[in-house]
């Protein structure tokens, strides 16, 4: 293709193959960019105006109390945000309870339209997990088998989101570092070799404050917890 010069020419210079090639380099770098940036300001968070779609995938956990006769089930249904890219999401969105018991019919309603809400709003939705593991019931909590405290059916329905949110990677599984392993592991074999126990923890354990876990033994004249390595000695 004839291109006219309509201009004086004053002077010209060669491009070199290597400055072509580092300029087709670098023009490819800037393409990738872009379509990095572009790709970016399509991602989908979570917020309340996303639609929920026809199918969820979730997960139903059992739970039976002492204080009631029939066991409550909870579901907790996920979606599944920018799906089939980098950028894929599992995030909580609707929670239901159901049960025989008509008793707590009433508040566990508002407490699943609550929670569901707070999972659409999007954000940081974990501080509902101690929210509702800080609810203690006025008429006293009760015992869960292997020692374990739990202050209100309220505080357990807390537990089981902390548990959904874990296995959708929402949260940290809470774990020992490997000082704490080691302290909690020479505590009970002190302990096993003193009175050997067949249960976990021994009948005359007391409830650990830090992970209400009954694991609280007299050792070396320090209440130490044999579940959590939690010492009043520090």
């Amino acid at each position: 293709m004839a291109v006219q010069i309509s201009k004086k020419i004053v002077g010209y210079s060669v491009i070199k193959p290597e400055e072509l090639e580092a300029a087709k380099v670098k023009a490819a770098e800037e393409k990738t960019k872009a379509a990095a940036a572009e790709a970016e300001s399509n991602v989908i968070q979570m917020h309340e105006k996303v639609e929920r779609p026809p199918v969820l995938i979730g997960n139903t956990y059992k739970i039976r109390t002492p204080v009631s006769e029939h066991a409550m089930y909870i579901t907790i249904n996920d979606i599944v945000l920018n799906e089939g890219t980098p950028h894929e999401l599992r995030r909580p969105f609707e929670m239901f309870v159901n049960s025989k018991n008509m008793e707590h019919f009433q508040w566990i309603v508002a407490l699943t339209r609550i929670s569901s809400a707070v999972f659409r709003k999007g954000g940081d939705v974990t501080f509902l997990v101690d929210e509702l593991k800080a609810v203690f019931d006025p008429r006293g909590g009760y015992w869960q088998p292997g020692g374990r405290y739990l202050p209100s059916i309220v505080a357990e329905l807390g537990e089981i989101i902390e548990k959904h949110l874990i296995s959708i990677g929402l949260m940290g599984k809470p774990e020992l570092d490997e000082h704490q392993k080691a302290f909690v592991e020479k505590k009970r074999e002190e302990f096993e070799l003193e009175s050997p126990a067949s249960s976990d923890f021994p009948e005359s354990a007391q409830l650990c404050g830090k992970c209400n876990t009954k694991a609280m033994l007299q050792m070396d004249g320090c209440m130490t917890c044999l579940n959590c390595g939690n010492s009043k000695c520090g």
